[in-house]
This record gives structure tokens, C-alpha cells and sequence, in this order.
């Protein structure tokens, strides 16, 4: 009966089933790709290669969204200090023009000795003040080769190499341009520190403080457990927000299609009565219904996601999409949560009609 019933209204089934399948691909699309940016990110940094990183007191961990008030002679004081091996000064720029591209204004020679240096896919490393390397997953993104001109901070840049992704940033240009494009002549946004040993970490950290004990030291461990959602409460609103939204569209589909469909059935659920069915058969009938057509937007929910994630990393490389089984079981739980709950109210209203008025209902 109940796959008659779900039959009977093959639209507004398949409506319900696609209002339940959109509510589960928001929820896992838009966790997705949050905390997909947030690691990736994380990641890119933790790649550089260093053990620890230096930044001004209260700096953001979004690390263009630095300024740059230390003076780069820091280095040199890091670099005399006991285990470290080599310290590479950085000033992060902040591309607003078309797209958000955080760009790294390095020193090539500590940059390499920090690093172990750029694996060259095309081309190779600076030829003036205006050069700028790229990464693989934005050549491809944005269709650039090398000898290509590219328009940052209102200046052309001449691309000269296309390097392997994972080193921070996505572009690079030379420490002192960048200083020179933004007014912060000898100054950096953020230290790389690279110790002789991963062992010295700690030791080298309290060196650090006890040398600059107003800025915000991090060993690169602890900077990659701090880039969750959790903690980026803007983020973690946002989700929240996006998770709520997903769930009240599959709530309030589900009540209007088990409303409409009681309403439409209103004879049979009087027939039903009449013949012995009590309330608890009723409400059990309704509700297995509304599983139902959870169960199948879920699935397709599932399948959807899975060919818009392989969508989006074709169409835009730079963005990442994580996809875990944790978030997909959330997201399957909420959607049936929320539909269980939209058919609850209708599932009481047909418990509760009077037989006798059902039979003469028009």
C-alpha cells in the first residue's frame, strides 16, 4: 500500500524525493568545501616545509589577512638562534581584483633553504622584479603558460614558471616587489622557520618567545589542528546557517507533500478505519511513507554530490571539495530527521479524522 501510495503522485513524489536529495547535497557540499579550503590551505602551508612560523601579535590565521609591521632584520636574529636552520622572511599580498588570490612575496634563496626549493614544471624561477610563478592546479584553472602576462595590484607580470602545487601559496613574486606595491619597504607578514631537527621544535619556540614575546608564535603542528571550523566562528556560523536552511527545505516539502496527500485520501483513510485500522496503524503507514521517500532522496542526494563534486574540481582545480563519510551519514540522519518530522503533525491529523466524516468527505 504504502508503494501504491507513493506511486499514485509520481510528481510530487519525485518533487519530495529531489527536495530531500537537494537538502543533502547542500549539507555536504557546503561542509565540503568549507573545510575542504580550510585543510587545503592548512596543507599548503604545512608544505613550505618549516617547523614553526612567526607572525605579528594577534595575527589572523588567514594569513593574507596579515599586515606587515615586522621588519625582515628579524631573520637575522631568528637565524642565530641554536637549531634553527634556515628562516624565510614572507610578505602576503591580497588580490581582490576579479578573484581573492593570495599571492607570496619571498626571497628565493631563503625560501629555497626553508622550502628545499620549487619542483619546476615549466619554466624556472625569477628573471626580474615583475616575474611571477604560478602552481599547476591555477595554470590549469586559468589557462596560463609560461610567458604569459598576468595583472596583479594593478602591474603586469611576466610568467616565468609553472611550478608543483603545495609550497603556501598558489603565485609568488619577489619579496622586494611586493614590499615596494604595498609601502612596507623591509618588512615581512610572517617568518618560516626551519630547525635543524623537528625534535628542537619546542626549544626553538621558547627561544623565539623570549626574543619577541608580543608576536604570535606557532609551531606548524599546531597552526594545522587550529584551521577547522570550529575555530573560525564566523565559518562555523555559516555552516551552521547553510545546514539549517537545507534541513528546513526538506521539512517543510516533506509536510506539505504528506499534508496534501492526506487530504487528497481522506475517503480512503475513513475506508481504512471503518474496516478496524486503529491510530497507531495509521500514523505507521504515514510515516513508513515519508521514510521511504527520504531514504530514496537520500541515495540520490548521494549520487548527486558525488557528480557535482567531480564537476567542480573539472571546472574550477583551485577550489577543493572534502567529501567525508562523517558528514555524509549527518547529512543522511538530518534528512530523514527533518522529513520524519514533517510527516509527524500530518500523520496525527489522519489518525484523529472521524470515520464517519471521512466516508462523506468530497
Amino acid at each position: 500500500m504504502i508503494f501504491e501510495n507513493i506511486m499514485h503522485r509520481p510528481i510530487r513524489t519525485l518533487v519530495s524525493i529531489l527536495a530531500v536529495a537537494i537538502e543533502v547535497g547542500m549539507v555536504m557540499l557546503v561542509v565540503g568545501m568549507t573545510h575542504g579550503m580550510l585543510h587545503e590551505s592548512a596543507k599548503r602551508v604545512e608544505g613550505v616545509g618549516a617547523d614553526i612560523m612567526v607572525q605579528p601579535s594577534g595575527a589572523s590565521l588567514f594569513l593574507g589577512m596579515t599586515q606587515a609591521p615586522m621588519p625582515v632584520k628579524i631573520a637575522d636574529r631568528l637565524a642565530e638562534i641554536p637549531h634553527v636552520l634556515a628562516v624565510a622572511p614572507v610578505l602576503c599580498l591580497l588580490n581582490t581584483q576579479g578573484r581573492v588570490d593570495l599571492i607570496y612575496g619571498i626571497d628565493m634563496a631563503s625560501f629555497n633553504s626553508v622550502s628545499g626549493g620549487f619542483v619546476y614544471l615549466h619554466g624556472g624561477p625569477f628573471t626580474g622584479p615583475y616575474s611571477i610563478m604560478v602552481d599547476d592546479l591555477y595554470a590549469k584553472a586559468k589557462d596560463v603558460t609560461v610567458g604569459k602576462t598576468l595583472n596583479f595590484l594593478n602591474h603586469d607580470f611576466h610568467v616565468t614558471g609553472i611550478v608543483m602545487h603545495g609550497k603556501g601559496a598558489r603565485l609568488f613574486i619577489p619579496l622586494a616587489t611586493a614590499q615596494d606595491l604595498t609601502g612596507s619597504h623591509d618588512k615581512a607578514s610572517i617568518f618560516f622557520v626551519r630547525c635543524t631537527d623537528p625534535g628542537y621544535t619546542k626549544d626553538v619556540i621558547e627561544s623565539i618567545r623570549s626574543l619577541l614575546p608580543k608576536n604570535q608564535i606557532l609551531s606548524i603542528k599546531e597552526y594545522m589542528s587550529l584551521m577547522t571550523s570550529n575555530d573560525v566562528p564566523a565559518l562555523n556560523t555559516f555552516v551552521t546557517a547553510m545546514v539549517a536552511v537545507a534541513v528546513g527545505i526538506g521539512f517543510l516539502v516533506i509536510f506539505l507533500s504528506m499534508y496534501t496527500t492526506i487530504t487528497e485520501r481522506t475517503r480512503e483513510i475513513g475506508i481504512l478505519k471503518s474496516l478496524g485500522a486503529g491510530k497507531g496503524y495509521i500514523i505507521e503507514v504515514i510515516l513508513w511513507e515519508a521514510s521511504l521517500l527520504s531514504i530514496l532522496g537520500i541515495i540520490a542526494g548521494y549520487a548527486g554530490t558525488w557528480t557535482a563534486r567531480k564537476f567542480i574540481i573539472a571546472t574550477f582545480p583551485t577550489l577543493p571539495v572534502e567529501l567525508t563519510l562523517h558528514w555524509a551519514l549527518w547529512a543522511g540522519l538530518l534528512a530523514l530527521g527533518g522529513s520524519l518530522l514533517g510527516a509527524f503533525y500530518p500523520a496525527i491529523r489522519a489518525a484523529r479524522l472521524d470515520p464517519v466524516d471521512s466516508l462523506a468527505y468530497e
